[in-house]
């Protein structure tokens, strides 16, 4: 009887010792698979961080010019803009911030229209000026300007350090060194506040932006509009069309405008 009892013993200890063994394989393995989940998460973490474009200028080119989802620093959530893909020999990469094309936004609009974005990306827009102080805050930029008139010839203006400033100054514009084939209707402009029909930072005795029908970086008042009327071709009115003075005049408004930007490495 004693001898039984002790095999019974003998038997529940060995038992014991193998599920005892058995628990502390389960949990080396659970804590190896988790250590292993972890890196495997913080790899993915790191590699859309990674992957996550600052602007159009880092998608793979090979893609076409369409929407796309940015993420530049500062701006956590993102937002889409239109990158061009095309323009200039297939080495786009450009983010467009402004595009007119039909007439079918009204670009007559106030403070906060303009700070915040208007339009559809895929149409007629304004990105916002909010985002262009954040896309200009990241690096060098150039700026290209592209338009066409109404018997369908092209022109266009680029410029290098393109800036806007934050909301405290009013958007305030810089940029150097034009090249382009319309003449130089931008420098005016540079070093100008914003000014909205609401919000005037002109140099004019007068609201330029009443005056001309848009929001602009008007001066005294402007030799470019091109966030004016759109009225398509020589009209009398004085420069409150979609205006580039220096190649078409003021009494003349575009066909299409795009603007955009592109970051210089």
């Amino acid at each position: 009887m004693d001898k039984h009892k002790s095999a019974q013993k003998h038997s529940i200890h060995k038992s014991g010792k193998v599920v005892a063994a058995n628990m502390e394989s389960m949990v080396v393995s659970l804590i190896i698979s988790i250590i292993l989940l972890s890196q495997h998460c913080a790899s993915l973490s790191v590699k859309h961080f990674q992957r996550s474009p600052l602007d159009c200028g880092d998608i793979d080119i090979e893609h076409e010019s369409g929407i796309y989802k940015i993420y530049p620093q500062g701006s956590l959530e993102g937002f889409y803009v239109y990158c061009d893909m095309d323009t200039e020999d297939l080495n786009g990469a450009w983010t467009v911030f402004q595009r007119r094309i039909n007439g079918e936004v009204d670009f007559y609009r106030e403070w906060a229209d303009y700070e915040e974005g208007f339009g559809t990306v895929k149409g007629e827009h304004w990105l916002g000026n909010d985002k262009l102080h954040i896309l200009t805050s990241q690096g060098n930029y150039e700026l290209l300007i592209s338009m066409k008139d109404f018997e369908n010839h092209n022109g266009y203006a680029k410029y290098k350090n393109f800036k806007v400033g934050d909301g405290a100054s009013k958007y305030k514009l810089t940029f150097s060194n034009f090249t382009g084939n319309v003449g130089d209707s931008f420098a005016h402009h540079n070093g100008k506040m914003f000014s909205t029909k609401d919000q005037d930072h002109d140099n004019h005795g007068s609201s330029c932006a009443t005056m001309f029908k848009g929001g602009w970086w008007y001066g005294k008042c402007h030799n470019s509009n091109l966030n004016g009327r759109y009225l398509k071709g020589t009209h009398t009115s004085d420069a409150d069309g979609i205006e580039w003075e220096s190649w078409k005049g003021s009494y003349y408004s575009l066909k299409t405008t795009t603007m955009m930007m592109r970051r210089m490495k």
